[in-house]
């Protein structure tokens, strides 16, 4: 049988290890060609050593927050016909209130989340908008939908990737390219430098600081990185999905 992904070309940012490794690796498992994005190429590499066909995979090196270095990207990468745009990349920032909070960290954090999506979409949409097809997923978060304490930079940017992809959606919808967002609970392999940090600010050990935060969601239990990489994967085989945020959380948003 041919792989249901045959013929498309992906681009992941944040690909290096995580969220965007997973769906890297899922995406080339069904047969897509995918450029793995990212700043480190040490990390970007053991990606690509993941990939079984190395005629799959191709490395690029850049920041998405950098208007100069997504430029430098969509230079490097005019040969490729991309046609899927997963928008991963994305830093968690301070476990602190907002009094504590510097506008340099707040900066950093909006310009990796938001500015990066923006940059990217802006970089790849014009040569789908040519084709007349395509597909931009944008990796958002529960915590953009739901109250996370001390956490209100990341909060506020996931927000913002919600209301970005909703918008775009209809920029998007009409000239054939699908716009939507994936919005992951907390995932067990992101989770732990965040938990760590939370038991250091409330004074708990890092299982309580862990305990507390999945006896937030139905299912009592933190998301998987190959459920979110599945989830790709199912989105990409609904044709009629646009404008639309997936919420894989466990249960996170459902009322207490």
């Amino acid at each position: 049988m041919t792989p249901e992904l045959a013929g498309r070309t992906a681009l992941v940012t944040g690909a290096g290890n995580g969220l965007g490794r997973a769906i890297a690796v899922a995406l080339a498992g069904g047969g897509a060609r995918v450029i793995l994005a990212g700043r480190t190429e040490a990390t970007l590499r053991e990606t690509a050593g993941l990939v079984e066909d190395d005629g799959q995979v191709r490395v690029a090196v850049a920041d998405v927050s950098s208007p100069a270095a997504v430029g430098a990207l969509r230079e490097s990468l005019a040969g490729e016909d991309i046609d899927l745009l997963v928008n991963n990349a994305g830093i968690g920032g301070p476990v602190k209130e907002i009094t504590d909070i510097e506008p340099a960290e707040w900066d950093e954090v909006f310009g990796v989340n938001v500015r990066g999506v923006y940059l990217m979409c802006q970089a790849f949409l014009p040569a789908m908008y040519r084709r007349g097809s395509g597909d931009v997923i944008n990796v958002a978060s529960v915590t953009g939908k739901r109250p996370l304490t001390r956490r209100t930079p990341y909060a506020a940017s996931k927000m913002a990737v919600l209301g970005l992809t909703r918008t775009l959606a209809f920029e998007a919808g009409p000239r054939g390219v699908r716009v939507n967002s994936l919005s992951p609970g907390p995932c067990r392999g992101q989770r732990r430098r965040n938990f760590t940090r939370e038991a250091a600010a409330t004074g708990t050990t890092y299982e309580q600081a862990e305990e507390a935060f999945v006896a937030r969601a139905a299912l009592h239990r933190l998301v998987e990185e190959d459920e979110v990489a599945a989830a790709v994967l199912a989105m990409l085989r609904m044709p009629g999905l646009c404008g639309a945020d997936i919420d894989l959380s466990a249960g996170m948003i459902a009322p207490a």
